[in-house]
């Protein structure tokens, strides 16, 4: 398929529309995070312990970045289409076993099978590549993951109000609903738009040296991840400093909870209005000294002692807006190495974030305890923060010498 075809809204056989790609980051990123204020509720529920429970965010993060390794180069063979409607599929059915698990063991299990959700978060990254060049790349992906920021703003508010009316098991059944229906719209509205080159899927994994061996590629990828780090640290961390820190109530939690997300929105709104004009090293740059900056401040604020839920929250929004100008950008950056391997470099660069973020929710969750207070977490936003600033000036000097800067 063209990548210059015009778009026809509901014609699968036009490039799809960028609603559907939004909703497709969308529902990534609520199934991340609209449970997260039932923790502490479905800690009792399964009679286990907040660290177990909390896999249910390390363990997710860890398959999905598995799952982005395998997924970039089959869609690159055989399509994004394909790919995207059979990752929706099993997204279905393990979030339906997530409703009816009877044990704390077996909802970890189909929590694992629901990153299968990844596809959508990945390959509609993928397809924007496929569309439009670098500079235009990032400024559509920063339009498209402003469904990553619209919903993590309401889905952990929306989470908690549903776990007080009717159980966390609500939070698992909207999931189901919005799943169907976004099947429903990828299957009529979702064309193909891969470069399609017959390429064997063994040709196609010995694609990764070429990747991997690029300095640009690992210093977009590590910028992304880092940055990112602080926020995956916040979802593992987070729930925790609500609950047995502040003592909040789920439904309080879940709208505090969401305050990175106002960041997120704007940091994508700025990428979206100024990546072509600015240029992508610039926007990750700034980005990244406004993550540190937001969780620098909230440190210090609890080290004086005068830490509050509106202060911890609040300031969230500063790693919210760093990201928001970070992601799309870096993205943007590493799939524009080689654009003819736009999925294999989707997956590697998104398994590397969310491979870092697994390992920083689930050191959160292992570090936090009642009377530690927010202090581990903070520091592991802080230090993860730090190393994404450090990381994309060395892409910027590379650049220099390479002449591209």
């Amino acid at each position: 398929m063209s990548a210059h075809q015009s778009v026809r809204f509901l014609d699968r056989s036009t490039p799809p529309h960028i609603a559907t790609l939004i909703l497709l980051a969308g529902l990534s990123a609520l199934a991340m995070n609209i449970f997260l204020p039932s923790l502490p509720g479905m800690t009792a529920y399964f009679r286990t312990d907040y660290r177990l429970i909390q896999l249910s965010v390390a363990l997710y993060l860890a398959v999905n970045a598995g799952l982005q390794l395998l997924m970039g180069p089959i869609s690159d063979r055989w399509g994004r289409r394909p790919i995207i409607l059979w990752g929706l599929g099993l997204f279905l059915f393990a979030t339906a076993g997530c409703i009816l698990a009877p044990s704390v063991t077996v909802f970890l299990v189909f929590r694992m099978m629901q990153a299968s959700v990844v596809v959508a978060m990945v390959l509609s990254r993928a397809i924007v590549r496929d569309m439009v060049p670098q500079d235009r790349a990032a400024s559509m992906i920063g339009y498209v993951t402003m469904g990553m920021a619209v919903v993590p703003m309401v889905g952990p508010a929306i989470g908690g109000i549903l776990d007080e009316m009717f159980g966390w098991q609500a939070n698992f059944g909207a999931l189901f609903i919005l799943g169907a229906a976004l099947f429903w719209l990828c299957w009529r509205d979702l064309g193909e738009t891969a470069p399609l080159t017959g390429r064997t899927l063994v040709q196609q994994f010995r694609d990764y040296p070429a990747l991997l061996t690029s300095r640009r590629f690992w210093g977009y990828a590590l910028a992304a991840g880092l940055s990112s780090g602080s926020f995956f640290a916040y979802l593992g961390g987070a729930p925790f400093v609500g609950d047995q820190v502040f003592g909040l109530p789920p439904a309080t939690l879940g709208v505090l909870f969401g305050a990175p997300a106002i960041g997120y929105f704007i940091g994508n709104f700025l990428s979206g209005r100024f990546s072509t004009r600015i240029g992508v090293n610039r926007m990750v740059f700034w980005g990244a000294i406004a993550n540190a900056s937001g969780i620098a401040l909230n440190l210090l604020l609890f080290s004086l002692g005068l830490g509050t839920p509106i202060s911890f929250f609040g300031l969230m929004t500063f790693m919210g807006l760093g990201n928001g100008m970070v992601i799309p950008n870096a993205t943007a950056g590493a799939l524009s190495i080689r654009p003819d391997l736009a999925g294999t470099a989707s997956g590697l660069s998104g398994a590397l974030m969310i491979g870092l973020g697994a390992a920083l929710s689930a050191l959160a969750g292992l570090l936090l305890t009642p009377a530690s207070g927010a202090f581990p977490l903070l520091w592991i936003m802080l230090c993860s923060a730090l190393a994404a600033i450090g990381t994309i000036l060395l892409v910027i000097r590379r650049e220099h010498s390479l002449g591209l800067g």
